[in-house]
């Protein structure tokens, strides 16, 4: 290892030895042409999607050619094809199967959309489901002319959905992806049916409080190039990362193929710029999100918190901007529902986002039927 390596790992090393050492979030933080390019399996994937102009594949390529750094290749999901859309000044990497209602899904950082791969074939039985990976992140372009913020991305991620031929559609949202999700359905109200939203707060709302909890939040926000120098090469990369996905409860449900997929993903300096420049938005975020938080958005809300993580306090925290939230707690999970629960998550969302509002829930169920 270089001079500069070992000095941004013993930098990183000082860093986690400050932090609260105790497993799972709560106790840490209390905080166009569309090109697709593959499909498999027996899931029934779209037939479909409209003709636009080819765009983010061939600058892919142009970038390795280069020697420009670019994330590896998406892994990929049987019965689910993938691509890229072309947005305004960005192209954004999809993941599309099923039929039916649209479902669209808003990963967390610092994971990609490979985060709800455990739930995608379910819930691709009655939904379109559509997972992006956010701008500047996994196998999306580095966008230019953008501030980062919630509203930014949402909409950015509206014009995606657009693009792919869609219109009205429900979100599920994790971690970071819960701001996006809920301005997508705060400038979009017509369009967005259902919100489900998993394990964070909203700024100006709750996630604020938590800041101090682990020191992620301060080392992401800083200004540039300070988190920038810190997180300089694979050995730092890979020590931050492991420490940010060890806010599970159950550490071995984050495989190595997840691991390695997100190592991958961020182990490009301008992919991580892209995920601290999220972190760098949240003072905009928050005002965004108490300028708008009246009138309340009335369309139904699930909040589901892990038991070891945010717990209820992610529905306290949607009460404040919606009137119809309902309070859901993954027994057992920490941060990483999706990866710690996927049959809770699944069970749960198939209610939530079944349009039949009769239906009885199972035992341990009943909050994650719709209004």
């Amino acid at each position: 290892m270089s001079h500069a390596g070992k000095r941004s790992a013993a930098a990183v090393a000082r860093l986690l030895r400050k932090a609260i050492p105790a497993r799972g979030w709560r106790r840490y933080a209390i905080g166009g042409l569309v090109v697709a390019f593959g499909v498999s399996g027996a899931v029934a994937a779209v037939d479909a999607l409209p003709a636009q102009a080819a765009h983010g594949l061939p600058a892919q390529t142009a970038a390795r050619n280069s020697g420009v750094c670019v994330p590896p290749a998406s892994p990929t999901l049987a019965g689910f094809q993938q691509g890229m859309v072309a947005v305004p000044g960005d192209s954004l990497h999809f993941v599309i199967g099923g039929s039916g209602p649209v479902l669209v899904l808003m990963h967390g950082w610092p994971m990609t959309w490979w985060e709800w791969h455990t739930v995608m074939p379910s819930l691709a039985k009655t939904h379109t489901v559509i997972a992006f990976d956010l701008p500047g992140l996994g196998n999306s372009a580095i966008p230019t002319n953008f501030g980062y913020t919630t509203a930014d991305t949402a909409t950015l991620l509206h014009d995606a959905v657009t693009a792919l031929g869609f219109g009205n559609v429900s979100i599920l949202a994790h971690d970071l992806g819960v701001g996006i999700g809920y301005a997508y359905a705060r400038l979009y109200p017509q369009s967005v049916n259902r919100l489900m939203v998993l394990d964070s707060e909203l700024n100006g709302f709750g996630l604020e409080a938590n800041f101090g909890f682990s020191f992620h939040f301060d080392l992401n926000m800083a200004a540039s190039p300070t988190p920038e120098d810190i997180i300089n090469n694979r050995e730092a990369e890979v020590a931050y990362l492991n420490y940010l996905y060890s806010f599970a409860n159950k550490p071995n449900a984050i495989t190595s193929q997840d691991k390695n997929t997100w190592y991958g993903a961020y182990g490009c300096p301008a992919n991580r710029e892209a995920g601290y420049n999220y972190y760098r938005a949240f003072s905009a975020d928050a005002t965004f999100d108490t300028n708008t938080a009246t009138p309340k958005l009335t369309l139904p809300v699930a909040a589901m918190g892990g038991a070891d993580s945010f717990g209820t306090s992610v529905a306290t925290s949607m009460t404040s901007v919606a009137s119809d939230v309902h309070t859901i707690v993954a027994p057992d999970s920490g941060h990483y529902i999706p990866e710690e629960d996927p049959g809770f998550l699944t069970e749960c969302a198939s209610l939530f986002f079944n349009q039949n509002t009769s239906e009885t829930a199972p035992n341990g169920f009943a909050a994650c039927l719709p209004s």
